[in-house]
């Protein structure tokens, strides 16, 4: 007998009616705070404040030399915050939770939280081009504008995303606390980590911190373009089965051979050919069709009439058999006696 642990499991017969999140004013709020926070540490970057120098004294104590027992598990927990195995994992559940609530709803929003992280993520890194600590050229220096790109952690930021995902897609309230702990506590840990390999400033992994979070509570305002998206989706989806429907409902129409003109023999047809062509056409139909050329002539060209074979013209002369009591005429002869003369003896 099955338990409702494995009945959970089964597709359910329609889509669920989940209630979307709004911008209300609380989420507004953060929205603010976590912006001003944000703004906030690129500036103090940017003047070379105490927060660089924080860096480079938490770099300079090395922590993966104070704990190097910590190291190898370490290494392989980073790897929680990495955008390639994050991402499949992820994308594997709310697959499932696709199929399973016949919406696209979880995988569109993932797709569109990695969007806005890569684009606003990327763009910074690449617009202040800090270089890490292993790369760091001078002691108390914020190391901006030197090709690198390190700031904000991009580690720390997909960690919150990617994991913070799964709670803003939870369907019940005890499910979203429990798995915005969980998303806190492995985001938390992995912009750690980072400091503590030394791949990342302190600094780094606090803006990561705040970037991961934006996007989380900017969400909201994209829930439109995705319900518009998925029902798109939907709708060409359906237009493509029925098409497909369509072309296995018709059959095929069978297709009529048409008949293949071949040429008459030589030998066998030559005494049928003159006995038509003596016997001439009584019609234009009666002439093509006993002459297999101007048959094949008049489908080639119906536009323009065949005109049927004629026999050949009689030979110029007399057409009187010859005979054998009388002589021929010839001009050289004696000419006929004159009415009334004397007969010759």
């Amino acid at each position: 007998m099955r338990t409702d642990i494995f009945a959970r499991l089964d597709r359910e017969p329609e889509p669920p009616k989940i209630e979307t999140p709004r911008m209300s004013r609380h989420r507004i709020a953060l929205f603010g705070g976590t912006l001003a926070f944000y703004l906030a540490i690129v500036v103090a970057v940017l003047v070379s404040s105490w927060l660089v120098a924080l860096d480079w004294k938490v770099m300079l104590f090395r922590p993966y030399q104070q704990w190097p027992e910590l190291h190898a598990f370490l290494d392989y927990y980073v790897v929680l915050g990495q955008r390639g195995p994050t991402a499949v994992m992820v994308a594997s559940w709310l697959g499932w939770r696709s199929w399973r609530q016949h919406t696209l709803r979880p995988l569109l929003t993932l797709g569109t939280s990695l969007l806005l992280l890569n684009l606003s993520v990327g763009a910074v890194k690449l617009g202040l081009g800090r270089l890490g600590p292993h790369y760091a050229t001078q002691i108390g220096s914020a190391e901006l504008y030197a090709g690198g790109d390190i700031f904000p952690s991009g580690h720390t930021a997909n960690a919150v995303v990617t994991w913070g995902i799964l709670a803003y897609l939870a369907t019940t309230p005890r499910a979203r606390r429990y798995l915005s702990a969980l998303s806190a506590f492995v985001s938390l840990g992995v912009g750690l980590t980072t400091v503590y390999i030394g791949t990342h400033w302190l600094s780094d992994v606090l803006l990561g911190w705040a970037a991961g979070l934006l996007i989380l509570l900017a969400l909201p305002w994209f829930e439109p373009l995705i319900t518009r998206t998925e029902v798109w989706i939907l709708s060409v989806r359906e237009q493509w089965r029925d098409r497909r429907r369509l072309r296995e409902s018709v059959p095929a129409a069978p297709v009529t051979p048409e008949p293949v003109l071949l040429p008459q023999a030589l030998g066998g047809g030559s005494e049928s050919a003159h006995e038509a062509a003596g016997r001439g056409p009584a019609s234009g139909t009666a002439g093509t069709a006993g002459h297999p050329g101007a048959a094949a002539r008049a489908r080639a060209h119906p536009a323009h009439p065949v005109r049927p074979e004629r026999t050949p013209p009689a030979p110029a002369g007399s057409r009187r058999p010859p005979h054998s009591d009388r002589s021929p005429r010839s001009s050289a002869g004696p000419s006929r006696p004159v009415t009334g003369g004397p007969v010759a003896p």
